[in-house]
């Protein structure tokens, strides 16, 4: 099959930048969809008729042309981030030709000398700021691609509020083109300069002596999360976790688990993990609200409602773990139902009543039971003992591949 669409990467440099093939297509198309920046981009030779996506966004005006020869420009390389990756969920591969130019990344980190393999990189256009947090350690080196001029002083306010102000920042604008240019600095020293739109913030993250330390493996301190008290504390939230196992773009559903830590240690496990935290009370949503930003992962959903109920239309989930509500009427057998075949299901339980549920459970589908005693050393007059923390018992079941 001959592509009847192409996508053509294209930088700073403007036409002179681009390949044979690019220059042809380009030179061949009825048609050629972009931004205005882009189309601007283009000498007169080029005849086709040239169009600006649509205000809001849509694909549409590309997948009503299927008969026609149609070009659409993208900046850099379409497919990392861009264009050509929305595109590439509603048009076979075989109908489809992508010519990328160097993204911005690339060039940045050429500017640089950053290995690009040991480089993470995020998009902030059109995302929440908020999931930096996820990836601020020390000597860690991030390239981000901005929103907006607006960018790189909000990404130094954010280090700075998470104890890395003395971060080194570097903003690469107009990156492969004659307005190339570049400041340095530190996120304590960021004087908010006149900055072009299209810039990329490249960040040498260096913890504060006195950040906290917050790690990716299960288990993060309590103090990380803030709680009315209702939270499945760091020992045994590691150990649930673990037997949660997420797996990269799994879905979670965080039934009744107080502050949403579940969930929020789910998400950090991989950027592709989701999750859907269900929660009744006003309160704990604001705590699961301010949670989830704070620690890196504002794309988990926030339900608000009671289980069963609430969970009337959710898309089936991977894994479930049930923190509260467990003797409700309905909870686990909603759960059950509606996990996928090879999910599996991870419920706590502290009260005698509980218990029950779980062993009840346990005799209809198998699964696992676990006592957790966890006891922490506390003053006791001159000296110390042990504090026993409330038991809690854990019900680990794994649903049949043919169930």
């Amino acid at each position: 099959m001959t592509p009847w669409l192409t996508v053509v990467g294209i930088g700073e440099d403007g036409f002179k930048g681009l390949g044979k093939n690019a220059r042809r297509a380009l030179l061949a198309a009825s048609r050629i969809i972009g931004g205005q920046r882009q189309l601007d981009l283009l000498p007169v030779c080029i005849r086709g008729e040239r169009e600006l996506w649509p205000s809001p966004f849509s694909l549409a005006p590309v997948l009503e042309q299927r008969s026609a020869a149609v070009c659409v420009l993208a900046s850099g390389d379409p497919m990392f981030y861009g264009v050509g990756a929305s595109l590439a969920r509603h048009v076979p591969s075989a109908e489809m030709l992508i010519l990328p130019a160097p993204s911005s990344c690339s060039l940045a980190a050429a500017r640089l000398g950053w290995p690009l393999q040991e480089v993470v990189t995020l998009s902030l256009v059109a995302r929440p700021l908020a999931a930096l947090n996820a990836q601020l350690f020390s000597g860690v080196r991030l390239l981000l691609l901005s929103n907006d001029r607006h960018s790189p002083a909000a990404v130094a306010a954010l280090l700075r509020e998470r104890g890395f102000g003395g971060s080194r920042l570097t903003v690469l604008e107009h990156l492969g083109g004659d307005a190339e240019r570049r400041l340095e600095s530190t996120a304590n020293d960021w004087n908010d300069p006149a900055i072009a739109d299209l810039n990329v913030i490249a960040i040498e993250c260096l913890a504060d002596a006195q950040a906290p330390r917050l790690s990716r493996l299960a288990g993060l301190p309590d103090s990380a999360f803030q709680h009315d008290g209702q939270l499945t504390k760091r020992d045994v939230r590691a150990i649930t976790l673990a037997r949660l196992a997420p797996i990269p773009g799994e879905l979670l559903w965080d039934v009744g688990g107080g502050c949403g830590s579940i969930g929020i240690e789910w998400m950090r496990a991989h950027p592709s993990c989701r999750a859907i935290a269900i929660e009744a009370d006003e309160g704990r949503q604001a705590l699961i609200e301010h949670n989830r930003d704070a620690l890196g992962v504002p794309g988990l959903h926030l339900v608000r409602g009671r289980a069963p109920q609430a969970l009337a239309g959710l898309e089936r989930p991977d894994a479930i773990f049930i923190g509260g509500g467990v003797t409700r009427e309905g909870v686990f057998e909603t759960c059950w139902e509606q996990l996928k075949p090879g999910g599996r299901l991870v419920a706590n339980a502290v009260t005698l009543q509980s218990e029950v549920t779980l062993m009840h459970w346990r005799e209809r589908h198998g699964g696992e039971l676990t006592r957790i005693h966890v006891a922490q050393a506390q003053p006791l007059g001159e000296f110390d003992t042990w504090r026993q923390a409330l038991p809690i018992t854990l019900l680990d079941l794994a649903k049949p591949l043919d169930a």
